[in-house]
């Protein structure tokens, strides 16, 4: 990436449909100079641009939530379920150009990830403020029976009126969690958890253990959690595996800051330094504790003494001593030791229907079995020096690829400047053969961002464009990214809107659910979109992704698109052709004309006019430059005249 001036900064929207010189609805260059770049700050008012995507509605979190991070989403019919550090809250949007609040379910966490089923609502708790009670006060002490780390459960039979029905609580919390709907196990539904916090002390969770795997089986080092919930009984969830899926991983070679955070980081810990701010160092580099880490831990020394009131010189000197002990224990380290591969995982994006899930943990990207729900198998791994913390992963339809992010600077720092190599804080997308992954390509979005916003690889999801890779995807302050990764080697953006910079805030998750393109605004509320025509994508296209349609949709649970028969289907694959050469130009405009004179045609005779149709395209096939796609599109023909009542 190289510096590009940009606009003066816009007060309103920047809308970008194509190139400046081209016709705008067939151009294949992106608007330049990027508009992206140079955009007027703000929270509500903050300058946009946007590019082959239409916003259908902005709207702002309600009062207790505004200003608190909203996290991830599920959806569930024509709600929407947005997770909140303050809770989740639920919303209608049957209308997308004005959804409704249905529900604020205040119930304080980190981070509030969301999942659905059925009649059931399942919410990831990490925090060690989260209450079972909900409550908003908190937990001060360190080892408490009121905290809740793990999953919530609730009925939302009436989704307007959530019943919390029970908990399942994990030694590491659960910083995310994956729902695997098993198609051979109607009667359960299994619940991976990805806990990334300290493990628990013993006292207050029993069982809880910090010690290595050699010491003790029961370690809650090296492990996920799967959780099984009976769906005619959820309140008797519980943990019924922990699979060491990371056992034996060797350390990673990952690469460092950029210079300019080094030298930031530097000044920054030499300031807190100077003030008798407490520092502790992880690997090689030096990090400022804040207060609530540091509190707490105060406290707890306060008390151990019979001691009471603020705590004393002794007790923060006895704390800076404990630190490294502390440190090593909630990261399920040993300074006697060698150094050795993660021991969590951040996220696992489960494929039931090919039988594989993604396990994106920490400094390694996973392939596993998941045939036997309860008893994950790693069957393949990699890693990358490029790549500084693999976030989440995701499978293109046919589970020929697999797609990993890299949250560098773990969300809270500028990753997207020019500066920036092109292959930190990236995309790394794979192909699979044979339950082995080889590399192919990095992603990143274009587009430099300034060092005051916050940009990185964040959550995203496939948009079902028939026979294509098409994905969309939240980069925080990066705003969000249409990419096509079709050809693996060669990613391609598309589409993409941004806001000007704003104090933590962007996209934290951004899926295509049911026509629609719905993003997780991390600081102002729901953003909802839908996709227009360009040259990249075409009309026919977008209208055969609007006949996918989910009842439910958890994109770390990932579901198979299959396309109905429809006559959208048919001309998407014949725009395909168009665009790409696969088919001589006379064979489509005759295969155009031919579907057009069917879908005029009524009972028999249309019948009789997709068999004709579907018999030439076979015939074409021969002599077509993509064979593949033409007998695609044959199929397709024939499918949709055997669809004819």
């Amino acid at each position: 990436m190289s510096p590009t001036a940009g606009p003066s900064p816009a007060e309103g929207p920047v809308i970008y449909v194509g190139g400046r010189e081209a016709s705008p609805a067939m151009s294949t260059m992106p608007p330049s100079p990027d508009p992206r770049i140079g955009l007027k700050p703000g929270l509500m008012d903050a300058g946009e641009a946007i590019w082959n995507l239409r916003v259908l509605s902005k709207t702002p979190s309600p009062p207790g939530f505004l200003g608190v991070t909203n996290s991830d989403l599920a959806f569930l019919g024509h709600y929407a379920l947005q997770g909140n550090y303050n809770g989740f809250q639920v919303w209608d949007i049957s209308n997308p150009a004005a959804p409704a609040l249905k529900k604020a379910y205040l119930c304080p966490a980190s981070q509030s990830d969301v999942s659905v089923y059925q009649n059931l609502l399942f919410v990831s708790a990490e925090a060690p403020s989260a209450r079972l009670d909900c409550s908003t006060e908190g937990v001060r002490d360190t080892v408490s029976h009121d905290r809740i780390r793990g999953i919530r459960i609730f009925d939302i039979t009436d989704i307007t009126d959530p019943k919390y029905i029970g908990n399942v609580q994990t030694c590491r919390g659960s910083h995310t969690h994956s729902v695997l709907v098993d198609p051979k196990d109607p009667e359960n539904v299994y619940i991976y958890i990805s806990g990334s916090a300290g493990v628990r002390s013993p006292n207050e969770l029993p069982g809880c253990s910090r010690l290595w795997p050699d010491e003790d089986p029961n370690s809650a080092l090296f492990r996920i959690e799967v959780i099984k919930v009976p769906l005619s009984a959820p309140e008797q969830a519980a943990i019924v595996s922990s699979p060491r899926i990371f056992q034996d991983l060797a350390p990673v070679l990952r690469h460092g800051e950029a210079p300019e955070d080094i030298a930031a980081r530097k000044a920054a810990v030499d300031s807190v330094r100077r003030a008798g701010g407490f520092i502790t160092t992880i690997g090689t580099d030096e990090i400022i504790l804040g207060p609530g880490f540091v509190n707490p831990r105060l406290d707890s020394i306060v008390r151990a003494r019979g001691g009471s009131g603020a705590p004393t010189g002794g007790d923060s000197a006895a704390l800076r001593d404990a630190l490294p002990g502390i440190i090593a224990a909630m990261r399920g380290e040993d300074a006697n030791r060698p150094p050795s591969g993660p021991n969590q995982c951040h996220d696992i994006t489960l494929y039931p229907e090919i039988g594989l899930a993604g396990g994106a943990c920490g400094g390694y990207g996973l392939l596993l079995d998941i045939r036997d729900p309860a008893n994950p198998v790693r069957i393949d791994a990699v890693a990358d020096s490029n790549f500084a913390y693999w976030h989440s992963a995701t499978f293109n339809n046919d589970g020929t690829k697999i797609l990993f992010t890299d949250e560098w600077g773990g969300g809270g720092a500028p990753k997207c400047r020019v500066t920036d190599k092109y292959e930190w804080g990236a995309d790394a997308i794979f192909t699979l053969a044979n339950h082995r992954m080889t590399f192919r390509s990095y992603y990143k979005i274009p587009a430099p961002q300034t060092p005051l916003e916050n940009c990185v690889a964040h959550n995203g999801s496939l948009i079902p464009i028939p026979g294509r890779d098409i994905m969309v995807q939240g980069w925080y302050q990066g705003g969000i990214s249409v990419f096509d990764w079709t050809d693996a080697a060669h990613p391609q953006e598309i589409a993409f809107h941004d806001r000007g910079r704003m104090r933590m805030a962007g996209s934290w998750s951004v899926y295509w659910y049911n026509g629609l393109i719905v993003s997780s605004e991390i600081a102002h509320g729901l953003d909802i979109f839908e996709l227009t025509p360009s040259a990249f994508i075409s009309q026919n296209e977008i209208d055969a992704a609007k006949t996918v349609r989910f009842d439910y949709f958890n994109t770390q649970g990932q579901q198979r698109f299959v396309w109905p028969p429809s006559f959208a289907l048919a001309r998407a694959y014949l725009d395909q052709l168009e665009r790409s050469n696969g088919l001589a130009s006379e064979r489509i405009a005759a295969a155009r004309t031919a579907l057009t004179a069917a879908e005029r045609a009524k009972g028999e005779q249309r019948r009789t006019a997709l068999t004709t149709l579907a018999t030439q395209l076979n015939s074409d096939a021969s002599a077509a430059a993509d064979r593949p796609k033409v007998l695609t599109l044959a199929g397709a023909v024939t499918d949709l005249a055997s669809a004819q009542r």
